[in-house]
C-alpha cells in the first residue's frame, strides 16, 4: 500500500532558498532606485529596525545631536538619541508646516558642537515634507553626520542620498513603493561606517546591528547571509522595485504629486474641510491631511465615510490629532484619481449627513482639473 501525500501546494510555500546572490541583487536594485553608490543593507524587518539600529550604531554619550521634529517620528528619534546618552537639541516646528534650511542653519550656529542631525523627509502622519536637498547643504557645510528617515517619501518624491549628502538614509517599501511592510533598507556612507566602528556602544551580535552586516556580509563580499532571510518579504521587495522600474520612477512620483494636488484642490472645493498643512509647497505627495470643523470629531467622520467603502485609504490622525485630523493616504496603489475621488465623495457624504456644506460636484471637478494640471502650476490658494 503506497502512502499518498496530503501536502497542500501553495505559491507561498516550498520555495527554493533565497541565495546570497539574489539577496545582493535586490540590494543593488534598491541602490539604483536611490541613485546611490553607498552601501545599501536590506534589513529583515519593518523600517523601525534600521531607523533605531542606525541611531544606536552612530550615536553615543559623546554625540551632540540636532533633532528636527516635524511630526511624531522626529519625537521618537529624539527619545532614542537620549537613550543612547547623546546630548540632544530639538528643533521643533508646527506640524502644519515644514522646517527650512535657514532654521536648521540657525540651530547649528547656536550649537556649533553638533555632529549628528536627524530629520524625517515626509511625515505621512502629519502630511508635511521637508526640503532635504537644501537642508543637506547646510548640514554638509557644518560637517555633521546626516540621518534621514525617507520611509514615507521614497517612491513618492526624489530620495537622493548621495546628491543630498545623507549619511544614513532609511527607506521602507510599505508606502509609496507599494510593497511589503516586513523588509526595509538603509544606505550607509563611509563616514557613517567609520562613526559606527568608533562607537563602543554600537550594537553588535544583535538584530539591531548594522556593523554585523558590514563586517560579516559586505566585507565578506556578500557571499554568506547572516541568517535565514525573510524570503517572502524579499521577493515582494524585488517585485515592487521591478514594478516601479517598469512604470518608471518619474512616472510613479508624478502620480503621487497629482494625487496630492487633486486631494488638496478637491477638499478646498468640497467645503467643510481645510488642508492641515497650510502651504501646498510643504505638503507631502504621499498623504494629505485635512482639518475638520471644530464641532466634528475626525474619528467619527472617518468611521462614517468608511462605512460606504472600507477599502478607502482614509484614517483619522493619531494620538491627540484623532479628533481634528483626517488623513487621505494616497500612496502606492492608492495614488490614483479614483482613490482620491472616492475618499472625497465619502467624506462629503458624511459631512452632508451632519448638515454641513459639502459640494460634491465642485470637489469632483476640482480633482479632475488638478489631476490634469502639470505639477507646480496650480492656482494660488490665497
Amino acid at each position: 500500500m503506497t502512502e499518498e501525500s496530503t501536502a497542500v501546494t501553495h505559491p507561498f510555500l516550498d520555495l527554493p532558498p533565497l541565495t546570497a546572490g539574489r539577496f545582493a541583487a535586490i540590494e543593488d536594485r534598491v541602490a539604483r532606485l536611490l541613485g546611490t553608490g553607498q552601501d545599501v543593507v536590506v534589513m529583515q524587518g519593518e523600517a523601525l529596525l534600521p531607523l533605531e539600529g542606525a541611531i544606536r550604531a552612530a550615536a553615543g554619550p559623546g554625540t551632540v545631536a540636532l533633532n528636527v521634529i516635524t511630526g511624531p517620528y522626529g519625537q521618537t528619534f529624539g527619545n532614542w538619541l537620549r537613550d543612547c546618552g547623546a546630548t540632544v537639541h530639538d528643533l521643533a516646528v508646527p506640524f502644519r508646516t515644514a522646517v527650512s534650511a535657514e532654521q536648521v542653519g540657525r540651530a547649528l550656529a547656536e550649537h556649533p558642537e553638533t555632529d549628528f542631525v536627524s530629520l524625517v523627509h515626509a511625515e505621512a502622519a502629519t502630511g508635511n515634507t521637508n526640503p532635504v536637498a537644501e537642508i543637506g547643504e547646510v548640514v554638509r557645510a557644518h560637517g555633521a553626520l546626516f540621518y534621514l528617515d525617507a520611509v514615507a517619501s521614497v517612491g513618492a518624491e526624489p530620495v537622493l542620498p548621495d546628491a543630498w549628502g545623507v549619511d544614513l538614509c532609511v527607506v521602507g517599501a510599505q508606502k509609496a513603493m507599494g510593497g511589503p511592510a516586513g523588509v526595509s533598507a538603509v544606505s550607509v556612507s563611509e563616514r557613517a561606517w567609520a562613526r559606527m566602528a568608533a562607537n563602543p556602544n554600537a550594537p553588535r551580535r544583535s538584530y539591531l546591528s548594522l556593523l554585523d552586516w558590514k563586517e560579516r556580509w559586505i566585507d565578506g563580499g556578500r557571499k554568506a547571509l547572516l541568517h535565514a532571510p525573510a524570503q517572502l518579504e524579499m521577493l515582494a521587495l524585488e517585485a515592487c522595485v521591478e514594478r516601479i522600474e517598469a512604470e518608471c520612477p518619474e512616472t510613479v512620483m508624478a502620480r503621487h504629486a497629482s494625487a496630492a494636488a487633486a486631494t488638496r484642490a478637491g477638499a478646498l472645493a468640497l467645503g467643510g474641510l481645510e488642508p492641515y498643512v497650510h502651504e501646498a509647497r510643504d505638503a507631502a505627495p504621499v498623504a494629505t491631511t485635512l482639518r475638520t470643523p471644530s464641532d466634528v470629531d475626525a474619528s467619527a467622520l472617518v468611521a462614517r465615510a468608511l462605512e460606504s467603502d472600507p477599502a478607502l485609504p482614509l484614517a483619522a490622525g493619531g494620538g491627540a490629532l484623532a479628533g481634528e485630523m483626517v488623513r487621505v493616504n494616497h500612496y502606492g496603489p492608492d495614488a490614483t484619481r479614483g482613490a482620491v475621488q472616492g475618499c472625497l465623495a465619502a467624506l462629503g457624504a458624511a459631512l452632508a449627513e451632519r448638515g454641513l456644506k459639502a459640494d460634491l460636484e465642485a470637489a469632483r471637478r476640482a480633482v479632475e482639473e488638478a489631476w490634469e494640471r502639470p505639477a507646480g502650476t496650480g492656482p494660488s490658494e490665497g
